[in-house]
């Protein structure tokens, strides 16, 4: 089996060539991709990006020519992998890569389908905003209710999963709504598929907005949207090229 570590990036070049370094050196058990794309960023993140990595072995490099928001760029990610397992990775060092070993794993011991991390089950986690623990609260309850599923976490950045379960269903949103949509339709198909869901503790560093943190209260309210507007949405199954 394959992985394809998918990382968007926009605006880190102070933080991204260090979790760079730590996913082009570690052993993920499988065989690796990294599928880098750069959203446009503007304080030398690309050209660091062009002079340091785009021509090393394993790695795909995409630049978008306007910022198109997180979710936008991992739909470009989804559509350039070829590895069997997907596996997403924040450009900061909020998280340790170290965490996804387990989690993929799970898959590649044919226990699940897709993995989520959560912040909540143990491990070492920053404590910061409370606004920001009771709005992820509030918002996996709700997907929860709509979608009869038990996450702790859906606004993670760690969700691992088998490649194939892109081609039951279409992502239209580009800013953090992605984590929104993904988990909604995920889990929908997921109670027709039985495909087997699992979440794994992970650690979390957390960043302040001093620090760099780019996720606000707006995004926020968005999220309570998009939970609506997906909350009926049926999967369609058709005949779909795969990715």
């Amino acid at each position: 089996m394959r992985l394809s570590l998918v990382i968007p990036v926009y605006n880190e070049r102070e933080f991204f060539p260090k979790i760079f370094k730590k996913v082009y050196e570690m052993d993920f058990g499988i065989e690796k991709e990294i599928v880098i794309v750069d959203d446009f960023s503007t304080d030398g993140t690309r050209e660091w990006i062009r002079e340091n990595i785009e021509n090393l072995p394993a790695v795909k490099v995409i630049y978008h020519e306007r910022n198109q928001g997180k979710g936008g760029a991992l739909h470009t990610a989804f559509k350039n992998v070829s590895g069997d397992i997907v596996a997403i990775q924040d450009a900061d060092l909020e998280y340790d890569p170290a965490d996804l070993i387990p989690m993929i794993k799970l898959i590649v011991d044919g226990h699940a389908d897709v993995v989520y991390g959560s912040r909540f089950y143990g491990k070492p986690h920053r404590v910061l905003y409370f606004h920001h623990f009771l709005g992820n609260k509030v918002i996996s309850s709700l997907i929860n209710f709509f979608c009869d599923m038990t996450f702790s976490d859906i606004e993670v950045c760690y969700k691992v999963f088998r490649r194939e379960i892109l081609n039951y269903f279409d992502l239209t949103l580009k800013d953090f709504g992605f984590e929104v949509e993904f988990t909604m339709k995920m889990s929908k198909v997921a109670k027709l598929k039985n495909w087997r869901v699992y979440e794994m503790g992970i650690s979390y560093h957390g960043r302040t907005y001093a620090e760099g943190k780019k996720i606000n209260w707006k995004d926020g309210v968005r999220a309570l949207y998009y939970i609506l507007k997906f909350a009926f949405w049926k999967p369609k199954f058709c005949k779909r090229k795969n990715l």
